[in-house]
């Protein structure tokens, strides 16, 4: 490995420690965490409904990162002080099990600055309409965007259709009724439970594409709505996805989010990017600073630098967070997927490093840019 010292873009997010203020039982396997952030870091975090924050803890020499979406809004945060994330547990969930289980107010926990582009641009002169589709935990982000909107824009309605197991289960039910009786006319809830029959046949089953086509015909009118969020299990974000193109809804017009994709796919090469046979000479520029070592061809770029980068932006390693961004400066990478880059930033050469394998003997990757 060798390394060279070159002038920094940017100075890139660093992790910070904040103090745990509440912890609030949601439902059996969720919590809302609120963490009170001090007068100077409030610029640091200052966020945009719709992003989510990445939290570290290092245990018995296991660095542990996991990306939560953001509830509160920043209001809450420039007034107050106060930042909210919500935390579903899951089976066998290192993270998620240690703090739906045993964080208390008073720890901290290290955090890095909002980010992610499931926002729009909200402003007091807009009147638009808009609708989510969402399923568990997604409601999460979504909760931020339906508070910001209801209080930033007066001529603003929203919509959102929220599918969840049980009754009991559903995350934010009380947030979510003190926003529809503040605004009962401007916030529409669906809740559509699938294994608990309630009195209406479309809103009683799992929220599939079928299910959802149904809704979208019978409650929602898509061509009305100006934009749309969706957030939720792949399965059920892609079904919503085919449903809105099949009735005309345009891209643009879409936003989506996924907490959790399950399978961990090989980088698929196609026939006119043969692996380079010795494996590939590296570059990584981060903080100014370039390292240049070889990794296989079949690697990921961002595992095979945290060998000699330790210190590298990373939280899901699944193509979902957008952490690990980096633009290529020289060579060219395949990934794997891709559920966090907007189209912008492909053109601009941007790549999630942890779904990127080189298909050239030399690479340069910008984590600075």
């Amino acid at each position: 490995m060798t390394e060279t010292v070159v002038e920094p873009v940017r100075q890139r997010p660093r992790f910070h420690e904040l103090t745990v203020a509440a912890v609030d039982r949601l439902v059996d396997d969720a919590v809302a965490i609120t963490f009170e952030v001090p007068e100077p870091l409030r610029e640091t975090f200052a966020f945009r409904a719709g992003q989510h924050l990445t939290v570290r803890r290092v245990e018995d020499g296991q660095d542990v990162r996991r990306s939560y979406s953001i509830c509160s809004t920043p209001d809450e945060l420039t007034a107050h002080g106060r930042l909210r994330i919500g935390v579903k547990q899951v089976p066998g969930g290192v993270f998620s099990g240690y703090v739906t289980t045993d964080l208390r107010p008073g720890d901290a926990l290290t955090v890095l600055p909002p980010l992610g582009h499931f926002i729009t641009e909200f402003g007091s002169e807009r009147s638009r309409r808009y609708a989510a589709i969402v399923a568990g935990s997604g409601i999460t982000p979504v909760l931020s965007l339906v508070a910001t909107a209801l209080a930033t824009e007066p001529g603003s309605t929203f919509t959102v259709v929220y599918g969840n197991r049980y009754a009991r289960s559903v995350m934010f039910i009380e947030e979510l009724a003190d926003l529809k009786d503040r605004d009962p006319s401007r916030l529409h809830l669906v809740h559509v439970l699938s294994r608990e029959p309630g009195d209406a046949q479309l809103l009683s089953g799992r929220l599939d594409g079928d299910r959802i086509g149904g809704i979208l015909d019978g409650l929602l009118q898509p061509a009305g709505v100006d934009e749309w969020f969706l957030c939720g299990p792949y399965g059920m974000v892609t079904d919503a996805r085919a449903a809105l193109e099949s009735r005309g809804v345009a891209p643009e017009r879409v936003h989506t989010e996924l907490f959790h994709v399950d399978d961990s796919p090989v980088p698929t090469r196609r026939a006119d990017e043969p692996a380079p046979e010795a494996g590939a000479t590296v570059t990584v520029l981060l903080d100014g600073r370039a390292s240049t070592f070889t990794m296989g061809a079949d690697e990921r770029v961002l595992d095979a630098a945290l060998r000699v980068r330790p210190e590298l932006p990373y939280a899901c390693k699944g193509g979902v967070c957008s952490t690990c961004r980096a633009k290529v400066i020289d060579g060219r990478v395949r990934m794997a997927r891709n559920y966090a880059l907007q189209p912008a930033e492909l053109a601009a050469g941007y790549v999630l490093t942890c779904q990127s394998s080189p298909v050239t003997e030399a690479l340069t990757v910008d984590y600075d840019a």
